[in-house]
């Protein structure tokens, strides 16, 4: 039971902000159709779109090139900046200059730089991975811009993924062998 005033205002204030929370969330599934791999340090797709003005300063800025502006047929997404791993990944450049020039908001540099952060989730297939079927190859590991932290070799020399180090840039995607890539990206909820 709600004895005075100010419980019942944090009760509605509580109980609206739970469902804004969700009306976004269903927003976000059903307006953006395609999810996009943004550059470092984007926030949540709808404030993502919302706060991007495709003024290109990220774009600009990418030592690797790796950022491009999503096409028309994006929809609400044209023309906002994304990253095609499997084309050319992130290179996790030290200081984020990506996040660092946005001037809106849309991108902000993770609190601890690289570290704990995250832009998409890793996935090994072992079934396509050619040193799981005793052949030479380890060109994941030597890859990885993070190093061991994010990949290493067991000792028969078959890729060992650990999702707190990997950063989710796909250098290792594009670098793999194997069609399909032994490894997939995922991208994270933010």
């Amino acid at each position: 039971m709600i004895d005075s005033e100010g419980d019942r205002r944090a009760f509605f204030r509580e109980t609206l902000g739970r469902l804004a929370r969700e009306v976004a969330v269903r927003t976000e599934r059903r307006v953006v159709v395609d999810q996009y791999f943004r550059p470092p340090g984007a926030i949540d797709e709808v404030s993502f779109l919302a706060k991007c003005t495709r003024c290109d300063a990220c774009v600009d800025v990418c030592p690797a090139n790796a950022i491009v502006k999503a096409p028309a047929r994006a929809g609400l997404a044209a023309g906002t900046p994304f990253i095609e791993p499997r084309i050319q990944p992130c290179t996790v450049c030290i200081d984020i200059p990506c996040a660092t020039a946005c001037p809106t908001g849309a991108l902000v540099p993770p609190p601890n730089r690289w570290d704990g952060y995250a832009m998409a989730r890793l996935e090994l297939h072992p079934e396509r991975c050619i040193a799981f079927e005793g052949l030479e190859c380890g060109i994941c590991v030597r890859v990885c811009p993070v190093g061991d932290v994010a990949i290493a070799a067991d000792d028969a020399g078959r890729p060992v993924i650990k999702a707190e180090g990997c950063v989710g840039c796909g250098v290792c995607v594009r670098a793999c062998p194997t069609l399909p890539s032994s490894l997939e990206l995922h991208l994270t909820e933010r």
